[in-house]
Order: C-alpha cells, then sequence, then structure tokens
C-alpha cells in the first residue's frame, strides 16, 4: 500500500462513519439509544478533527515531499469543512447528547419531535458529510484516480461535487423542517399553514 494512503484511509474512515451516524440520528425513537449515539458521534468526531489536524499540522511544518506532505496536500480540500465541524457540529451534538440525556431514564422513553428536529438540523450533518467528501476526493489520488488531472473531466467532477453538496443540503433541510413541524402544537402547526398563503 502506498505511503499517503496509510495516512489518508483512517482519516476517510473515521469522517464517513461519523457522517453515517449522524445521518441516521433523527431516525431514532428512543431517548437513550439517541444518547448513546451521539456518544458514539461525539468520539468519531472528535477523532476525526484531531487526526485531520495532526495530519495537516504535519504537513504544514515539513518542507520535503514526505507520505505525510502528500496526504496533508490531499486533505487541504477537507479543511474548511473540518473547521466548521468544529464550529457547529460539535456544540450542537453536546447539546442533542444532553437533551436526549434528560429523557433516557427509562430504557424505552420516546425521543421528542423537538430532539429528532435538532438532530436533524443541517449544522450537524451537513458539515460531517461534506467533511467525509472531501476526505474521499483525498484518497481517490493516492489510489491513481485522480479526477481532477485532466481538464476535461475536472470540470464536470466539480460540478457534480457542488450539486451532490446542494442536494445534500436540501434533504437535510427538508427533513429538519417536517420534524420541526410535527414538534409544535396543533394549534400552532394549523395556525402556521393556514398564513402561509398570507405572507408572500
Amino acid at each position: 500500500m502506498d505511503e499517503p494512503l496509510t495516512v489518508l484511509i483512517p482519516v476517510a474512515a473515521v469522517w464517513v462513519a461519523a457522517s453515517v451516524v449522524a445521518d441516521g440520528l433523527p431516525r431514532l425513537d428512543r431517548a437513550r439509544a439517541l444518547r448513546r449515539r451521539t456518544g458514539w458521534l461525539s468520539a468519531l468526531v472528535l477523532a476525526g478533527l484531531a487526526l485531520t489536524a495532526a495530519v495537516l499540522a504535519v504537513g504544514l511544518q515539513s518542507a520535503g515531499a514526505t507520505a505525510l506532505d502528500r496526504a496533508a496536500a490531499g486533505l487541504t480540500l477537507a479543511a474548511a469543512p473540518a473547521l466548521a465541524v468544529a464550529v457547529c457540529t460539535v456544540r450542537r451534538v453536546r447539546w442533542l447528547r444532553a437533551g436526549a440525556g434528560a429523557f433516557a431514564a427509562a430504557p424505552d422513553t420516546p425521543a421528542p419531535h423537538g430532539l429528532r428536529a435538532a438532530a436533524a438540523h443541517p449544522l450537524i450533518v451537513l458539515p460531517l458529510q461534506v467533511t467525509a467528501l472531501a476526505a474521499v476526493g483525498a484518497v481517490l489520488p493516492a489510489t491513481g484516480v485522480d479526477l481532477f488531472a485532466t481538464p476535461a473531466v475536472a470540470g464536470p467532477a466539480i460540478t457534480v461535487a457542488v450539486l451532490g453538496v446542494i442536494a445534500i443540503g436540501v434533504r437535510h433541510a427538508l427533513r429538519h423542517n417536517r420534524l420541526a413541524e410535527r414538534a409544535l402544537p396543533p394549534a400552532a402547526t394549523v395556525s402556521a399553514r393556514a398564513g402561509r398563503p398570507l405572507h408572500v
């Protein structure tokens, strides 16, 4: 196995696992399961941030062409979404874990729709999935599949990546809004729906 791959594959695997766990949070209908899964997510997110920061820091400090330097160059694209994870996602996951812990005294306590709506918030899932895509994109050139080496392929690849990120964001926004509507009292839901045609 090529040396950069030995560095990049664990980083990408952690981010992909974190994005999969985060995507499944809103489907959990028990508070205890939600609290346990947010604990796993916190551990994966912190591991991903630590690994990414370590690779980038070593790559910046070194001026050579070592495996860590090449791995850091590949992970440069993941730095911005990883920063968004550190700023937005970590805090929201901590709040979500604390909120689920308040309802998790009994094993079968249902997770309120408000908690599930918070779990579906785009600022939890979207930065994680964008970071996972960027990390996987860093692995591909190390395996010999460089989509950005040829200009004829680079343009469509970038377009598909941007459209994919937009589609992921729209999906999470719609799911968050649907769960947030369920969390509203029935009277508030009816009045909100009645008022929508009037507010153009």
